[in-house]
């Protein structure tokens, strides 16, 4: 049966390449394709959710917001993966920092995805807890790239949350912060699980735009247009 277009992408088949960059910000992908992607071509752009396929040093590549939150990032990276052919999403997105050792402008590697989310169990998980991890393929190849732009990655746990703002926002972070989870954000969990279950590949790296315990923070213009070294160590993967 024929899923395309689908309610959420008017793509064409073959319209994306086999790696998507998906930060949650639609104007960030399209900042990325503006400023780093030869030939850059809008591919969707249905509620606003804008996607761009181009050639990044000669690969092919794509980029596309994901909006906010687990159900929504479970919408797109299904779809990617399961209707479009898509062998590897790259979550480029914000934190915030739980780790006192994480400041502004840090890159965060999430190697696994802590979550309050019930995400997985649509899927019907065996008796236990399943946990959201990275592909290694692209965490090797994440790591490579850091590397060879000289960039400091911090590798580790984050936590991937329902909820944004909570009545005990701190008292919670101090829990996670005591099992080393470096850093919150709200998309991960549910990316993991989807390239899990279709055999494909997920990864997230975020920049840390605010720290939950000292109260920095970066604007949201910051956030959308200053992440380029996250963004190139990102496009390193192809």
């Amino acid at each position: 049966m024929n899923n395309i277009p689908t309610p959420h992408i008017t793509s064409k088949e073959g319209q994306f390449a086999k790696t998507v960059l998906m930060p949650g910000d639609p104007l960030r992908a399209k900042f990325i394709a503006d400023n780093f992607l030869d030939n850059p071509a809008l591919v969707n752009e249905v509620r606003g959710m804008l996607a761009y396929t181009g050639t990044y040093k000669g690969k092919p590549v794509s980029v596309m917001g994901s909006g906010m939150g687990m159900p929504s990032m479970g919408i797109y990276s299904y779809e990617l993966f399961n209707f479009y052919g898509v062998e590897n999403i790259v979550r480029i997105g914000s934190a915030g920092a739980i780790s006192l050792d994480l400041d502004l402008g840090d890159i965060v590697m999430g190697i696994g995805a802590c979550t309050d989310s019930g995400y997985a169990e649509i899927y019907g998980r065996p008796p236990g807890v399943f946990s959201p991890t990275a592909s290694y393929s692209l965490i090797k190849k994440c790591s490579d790239s850091a590397a060879k732009l000289g960039v400091d990655l911090v590798a580790g746990n984050i936590l991937s949350t329902d909820v944004f703002y909570t009545e005990d926002n701190l008292e919670g972070a101090k829990a996670w912060q005591r099992l080393g989870v470096l850093a919150v954000e709200m998309e991960a969990a549910a990316l993991y699980t989807n390239a899990a279950i279709a055999g494909k590949n997920g990864l997230c790296i975020c920049t840390i735009s605010d720290t939950l315990f000292t109260g920095k923070a970066m604007s949201a213009e910051a956030r959308q247009t200053s992440f380029t070294q996250m963004m190139e160590v990102a496009l390193g993967i192809l």
